[in-house]
């Protein structure tokens, strides 16, 4: 009976070409947009998954409380790993590292600046990377070890063998390889290059052996033996600071690894989201493609149920049973579904490149794995089987008597499941065209917004090896204004565009001693506000006419929160240290560009206190002369290391990469679900022409004009776009003003987006159906009269 039914099936497929092209077509996009989808959702599902233990293994985070806020972070004293250790039951191991941080590492002459970490011994059995070479167990206990990763073995030694060679870590530092480990997988939050020993950190920066806990600069990582002490643990957790330091405000809880990366974003010291709601709209957006490649094909098929009514009726009479039947149709469709997958897997494979480098990532098929084929297979039975069940049904369910004398089981009901499913597909369609619009809106606005300097021509590089050195530093200034490549040059305490080095220890007169306001703090040299573009509003910035040790310029938050009326010559406190105002600098742009200006104190500092060097481009020079006039200044006084220039306004951009990909996908896959509701379109159009096509013909005897035949045939598809309207708007509303409201600044929802998602679906199904309407109002009606 199969082989019987499938030959039947193949048949029929190739009978209806055109049919089957629709089909195939609009099921092949349907599952290959399904299938990249899905490899991304699971891409980001898998972040930090790749460890044996991940899911006991947590990250130690910190609440720390101020008036008007709860500020949480990642960032613990490193006594925190010892403490948690000894005093809660049911730990297996606990580590503290510091983040990744870019250092000249080299062998021989050849250098590389690349992102190392320090970390103590039990960091690798927490993290169980993969050893290539080395004994794990062993590493990391010298104070000169050092792991490096398999790629950096291969650029620093080639095909030697990498085991007891010396490198140099800031070309002072000897240290000996001890293992090579497998390069870590780009979904994993830690991207590192090598690991030293926590006694090479505490013999570069004495200040760490005697932090205390007042100092969060640490990762701290914990494993449990067993989840089941996690409550306990985190009820211990909770006072640790409080027990240890006099005063403190913090509180210290455990965030599971493997959601560090998905839920990165804290409302109130919990967990309130992050990229888990694009994962979830990308996993969502993925089936209702899928779906609407589904509708497509019912609708398809319900628009042929004549020209398969006598089929049906003949087959029943002569014995068929409505499951046979089924069987059959369900079987057309699984076959289609196949072919579907066939192109799919084509497409995907064309297209992952692509998204690869809109997404800066490495998806791809792992062909060696069952997990791929599996899911691609159930992915197109299932298609099959979903969008061939009410077809199915609705065409076994033909009575042979009455469908054998021309006369269809329900006339007219088949049509209603159509304009149902045209009006389903054009829903999904409006929603995702207003919400890209929306998407696009709030970008815009946000980069457009003033951010308080001039990001344009303005460049920084990092200052490290020679200009840590304070008359090489000022030299290099010399020579950068003399030059005429730049107009303006300071020096800052870190990348411009990056949060960090907070501190709750700023007072000043009329402070309440109950109030807890968290600043940020950094340092700037000379010419810094005319460097940036940026303006004072009072008072004056630091200047070498004056000894500005004790003195420090604030910016316009700060002085909010302060409530100081007159801020200029005020004298504010740091822990026992005091300092003068000398001047008020406007609010300006480092962390999120979503979020208002965060309270800044910003003091002089020493020259071991700058990490950036900022430079404005002089705007009568070419920028790329200039670019390379500074490489060779900065490499001619600090020879051994990279110059690592970088323009701000870069930066800048990056802040709205995961808009800016939202946008794009919805983009790209919400063309694709208008797409394939346009296959559907076109094919109900074919349909409803033939049928139309004798009535049409009369209509054109009597004396219709083309412009005539074109409006009758278009004004039923009109009908149903603005009704699927009607139905989207609201269901837009919904989703854009829920994804807005997570933003401090935001745009308010307008007309716009839904005016032109009204627009754009009315012209698509316009056009569309045109395609077929202008053929027929331009036939010749003899051809369709001339047999009656």
């Amino acid at each position: 009976m199969f082989k019987l039914n499938f030959k039947i099936a193949l048949r029929n497929l190739w009978k209806n070409k055109g049919f089957t092209l629709i089909n195939v077509g609009g099921l092949a996009i349907g599952l290959a947009s399904c299938m990249v989808l899905l490899l991304y959702v699971a891409y980001e599902w898998g972040y930090d998954r790749q460890f044996s233990n991940y899911d006991k293994t947590y990250v130690v985070y910190t609440n720390q409380r101020t008036s008007n806020d709860v500020f949480t972070h990642g960032w613990t004293p490193s006594l925190m790993s010892t403490e948690i250790f000894t005093k809660i039951k049911g730990v297996k191991y606990t580590s503290h590292s510091t983040y990744p941080y870019e250092r000249l590492i080299s062998y021989k002459r050849n250098g590389f600046k690349k992102p190392g970490t320090f970390a103590d011994a039990s960091f690798l059995k927490i993290l169980d990377y993969e050893f290539i070479k080395g004994n794990p167990d062993k590493v990391l206990k010298s104070i000169n070890s050092i792991v490096i990763t398999e790629s950096l073995a291969k650029i620093l030694f080639g095909n030697d063998d990498p085991l007891n060679k010396e490198l140099k870590l800031d070309n002072t530092e000897p240290l000996i390889v001890e293992g090579v480990i497998r390069d870590l997988p780009k979904n994993s939050s830690l991207q590192f290059e090598y690991l030293m020993s926590w006694s090479m950190y505490e013999k570069m920066e004495p200040w760490v052996k005697d932090s205390g806990w007042g100092n969060n600069f640490c990762l701290n990582l914990v494993q449990f033996k067993d989840n089941s002490y996690l409550k306990s643990a985190n009820q211990m957790l909770k006072g640790v600071f409080q027990r240890n330091q006099k005063d403190a405000v913090g509180e210290a809880f455990l965030h599971p690894i493997s959601k560090w990366h998905l839920y990165d974003e804290f409302k109130n010291g919990k967990s309130s989201g992050g990229r888990i709601g694009q994962v979830k709209i990308f996993f969502l957006l993925a089936f209702c493609i899928l779906l609407i490649a589904c509708v497509n094909f019912m609708n398809l098929s319900t628009a042929r149920s004549e020209k398969r009514a006598k089929e049906v009726g003949v087959r029943k009479a002569i014995g068929s049973s409505r499951k046979s039947l089924m069987g059959q149709f369900i079987l057309e469709s699984v076959l289609l579904s196949l072919m579907g997958m066939i192109v799919a897997f084509v497409l995907i494979e064309i297209s992952l490149p692509y998204f690869n480098s809109l997404l800066g990532i490495a998806l791809k098929i792992q062909y060696r794995g069952w997990g791929f084929w599996i899911t691609l297979l159930t992915l197109s039975l299932f298609t099959g089987i979903i969008a061939g069940s009410y077809p199915a049904f609705y065409l076994s369910s033909f009575e042979p008597v009455k469908v054998l004398k021309g006369a269809m089981l329900k006339p007219g009901s088949s049509l209603s499941v159509r304009k149902i499913l045209v009006i389903f597909q054009f829903v999904f369609a409006s929603t995702l065209i207003v919400c890209t619009s929306v998407i696009y809106q709030q970008l815009g606005y946000i980069k457009n917004k003033p951010i308080g300097y001039d990001k344009g021509n303005l460049i920084q590089f990092t200052a490290h090896g020679n200009f840590r050195d304070e008359k090489k530093l000022d030299l290099l200034k010399e020579q950068l204004l003399k030059s005429g490549a730049v107009s303006h040059v300071s020096y800052f305490s870190k990348d411009i565009s990056t949060g960090g080095n907070n501190t709750f220890g700023i007072s000043w007169p009329g402070k309440n001693p109950e109030e807890t306001i968290i600043f940020n703090w950094r340092g700037a040299g000379y010419d810094f506000v005319k460097t940036m573009g940026s303006k004072m509003m009072t008072g004056r910035e630091f200047s070498p006419e004056y000894n500005d040790s004790a003195n420090v310029v604030v910016n316009q938050a700060a002085i909010k929160v302060m409530g100081l009326k007159n801020p200029v010559g005020s004298v504010i406190r740091w822990g026992d240290d005091a300092f003068t105002i000398i001047g008020v600098m406007e609010d300006f742009v480092m962390e999120s560009a979503y979020q208002e200006a965060k309270p800044m104190v910003i003091f002089q500092p020493y020259t071991s206190g700058v990490d950036i060097v900022l430079a404005r481009l002089n705007p009568g020079q070419n920028i790329s002369s200039s670019i390379t006039r500074i490489d060779e200044l900065i490499k001619k006084i600090n020879p051994d290391y990279p110059s690592e220039i970088s323009f701000v306004e870069d930066s800048f951009e990056a802040k709205f990469q995961n808009e800016k990909l939202l946008g794009i996908l919805s983009n790209w896959f919400g063309g694709f679900a208008v797409f394939i509701s346009c296959l559907g379109l076109l094919g109900l159009a074919l349909y409803m022409a033939e049928q139309r096509k004798k009535e049409i013909s009369i209509r054109k005897v009597l004396g219709a004009s083309n412009h005539n035949i074109l409006v009758l045939l278009n004004k039923d598809f009109v009908k149903l776009v603005a009704i699927a309207d009607l139905i989207a708007f609201p269901i837009a509303y919904v989703i854009i003003n829920k994804w807005l409201s997570t933003y401090e600044f935001r745009i308010s929802i307008s007309v716009l987006p839904f005016a032109i998602a009204s627009g754009l679906s009315l012209l698509i199904a316009i056009l569309t159906v045109s395609i077929q309407s202008v053929k027929v109002a331009k036939s010749n009606p003899v051809d369709a009269l001339k047999y009656e």
